[in-house]
């Protein structure tokens, strides 16, 4: 299990840097020491050994955001924490590896993203739950459609048409579609606990 983990972080790396089109398998098994008959043997091609590193990637991303929901109690300061899975995520998004997948491989990108999108909406939606018993959260809104709207929002800062990068920094983005997910979201009382959990944007 080791070996097989430390066997997807390396090839991972070797996507990230280099690009899902741009790296083979030749890259690979040379890369790793290995020889291409036992790659193959393992992977039938290179399609399918990129679709066993994008689940690696993202359940350890989404199990590393199950844990931080299970250690924080309060559900606005679990939102406001200092875990920056989220902004880590999208930031992949303008890495030669995304990018290329999105281009060669979009049935790939596409069905990882759609998995990611509904496993991290479990986990806000947990979080709303979460919150509307504490009464931080309004009761007056869809939390599944709701988690599926921040989702979106997050993950666009590259890919959007509409965004002006030049003019707007990534942190400035993540920091502002927190906060209009959340003053969405909060009761009175929620928008006050917000005062003392959220960070001053510079």
């Amino acid at each position: 299990m080791e070996k097989d983990i430390e066997f997807l972080e390396k090839v991972s790396e070797l996507f990230i840097q280099n690009g899902a089109k741009t790296v083979t398998m030749d890259d690979i098994a040379q890369e790793l020491k290995i020889s291409k008959k036992t790659l193959y043997q393992k992977y039938q091609n290179k399609e399918a050994l990129l679709e066993e590193v994008l689940t690696y990637k993202l359940e350890k991303v989404i199990a590393k955001m199950r844990n931080l929901d299970e250690t924080i109690e309060n559900a606005v300061e679990r939102m406001y924490s200092r875990d920056q899975d989220i902004e880590k995520a999208s930031r992949t998004n303008d890495s030669v590896m995304l990018r290329q997948l999105i281009k060669y491989y979009p049935q790939i990108f596409n069905k990882h993203m759609l998995f990611f999108s509904e496993k991290l909406s479990e986990i806000l939606a947990h979080n709303i739950e979460r919150g509307r018993k504490q009464g931080l959260y309004r009761e007056d809104f869809d939390a599944y459609f709701y988690s599926k709207l921040f989702f979106q929002l997050t993950m666009t800062y590259d890919n959007s048409p509409f965004l002006d990068t030049t003019n707007i920094s990534r942190e400035q983005y993540q920091h502002e579609t927190l906060n209009f997910y959340m003053n969405a979201i909060t009761t009175e009382e929620g928008k006050e606990v917000m005062k003392e959990f959220k960070p001053s944007y510079h």
